[in-house]
């Protein structure tokens, strides 16, 4: 397998950044309209979708308060006494503003980010204990400045509101600001190159198909059920479960010829491995979803393969960069990856429960105090 792309390009029209069927355009998105919709119209299990006036997409669930909290922290946490009888009161039905599938939080372009906060604040806190704008960013880089400048307005007004801001998750992208990735190799070190190169001499067993969505062979319902099935594999497997997604997602998201979305997928002897969902716009390719079969996966080191078939294809096409989303930032650190930041804005009904977040807030974020610890030139 050659990593940087010789074939014919594929092409991919610019996507409409609204959703819905008015004009209502959002700051943040970078992903196409159409899997916002999805996710609205098939929501994780245990979600329900949301409908504000103004168009953002929100969602309900009861959320586990101790999801993000550091592994040992929490382990600590749980073997305290009757931790089974009071951790329920530790999953509150919560109000989020935003979505699991897009990387940010999207946000209006037609209200000011002082009005918008106020009409969520006037209804959403009476109905729900916890209100949370998740993923807010705060950089420009991947979003831009005009976003970036109302996203930073609406964080000021909600310290001003009595939000609390909470460190969120370690946002992965890599520039394509090289001619190979043989190029990209050779800024690392010696002994990673030597590692990424001794894993790369699998793509030499697989083969790959680069596929649009909404192609007539995911009308295919033992396909469709084949991805979820590896979809779950991979989720079993994560540290962090929240948005378990459903079959019937994956099935609207790979039959819309609408989203952009290009999948990888890979087989061993005729054999299906996995298979990677992303989608192209705003310059850039977004990685969305993978699924693996095991132990294949690590026999053909299929996530460090997939890792360089994306940059080679986002080097094809002539992207900016290649966003590869939260999870495992230490792995993605590994394979080059650079870092970008997001915050929580978390509105607590109870008073004295929005004192106690403001204290133990830094339990409750990991990945922050990873970046600090681990990317040079990060902040404190």
């Amino acid at each position: 397998m050659r990593f940087d792309a010789s074939s014919q390009p594929m092409t991919f029209p610019a996507a409409p950044s609204a959703i819905g069927d008015g004009d209502v355009t959002y700051h943040n998105l970078l992903e196409p309209a159409g899997l916002i919709r999805c996710f609205q119209e098939h929501p994780p299990e245990g979600f329900s979708a949301i409908h504000l006036d103004c168009g953002v997409p929100a969602f309900s669930t009861s959320f586990d308060l101790l999801t993000t909290m550091e592994p040992s922290t929490r382990r600590k946490v749980e073997s305290l006494p009757f931790a089974r009888w009071w951790r329920r009161f530790l999953r509150p039905t919560t109000c989020f503003i935003g979505t699991t599938v897009s990387e940010y939080v999207p946000l209006p372009n037609s209200k000011p980010p002082g009005i918008f906060l106020r009409d969520l604040t006037t209804g959403m806190p009476q109905r729900y204990p916890f209100l949370i704008i998740k993923d807010i960013p705060t950089d420009a880089t991947l979003v831009g400045d005009a976003a970036y400048a109302y996203s930073r307005r609406l964080a000021d007004a909600c310290r001003e509101n009595g939000y609390v801001l909470v460190e969120g998750q370690a946002l992965a992208y890599v520039p394509i600001d090289f001619a190979s990735t043989e190029e990209f190799l050779a800024r690392m070190s010696r002994v990673r190159r030597k590692d990424l190169r001794r894993k790369l001499r699998s793509a030499s067993l697989l083969e790959v198909e680069e596929i649009r969505t909404g192609d007539a062979r995911f009308q295919d319902e033992a396909l469709v059920a084949a991805f979820y099935a590896l979809y779950l594999n991979v989720y079993r497997q994560s540290r962090i479960h929240f948005d378990l997604l459903t079959a019937s997602f994956f099935k609207a998201l790979l039959q819309d010829a609408g989203d952009q979305g290009v999948v990888f997928v890979y087989r061993a002897k005729g054999e299906l491995v996995a298979f990677n969902i992303c989608f192209v716009g705003k310059g850039m390719l977004v990685d969305k979803y993978i699924g693996f079969a095991y132990p294949h996966s690590r026999d053909y080191n299929l996530y460090v393969v997939s890792w360089f078939r994306n940059l080679a294809f986002a080097l094809a096409h002539g992207l900016r960069h290649y966003v590869a989303g939260w999870t495992d930032p230490e792995i993605k650190r590994h394979l080059g990856a650079r870092f970008t930041m997001t915050q929580h804005a978390v509105f607590v009904r109870n008073p004295l429960l929005r004192r106690i977040l403001l204290q133990f807030k830094s339990f409750f974020e990991a990945d922050h105090r990873w970046h600090s610890d681990h990317v040079p030139g990060a902040h404190s």
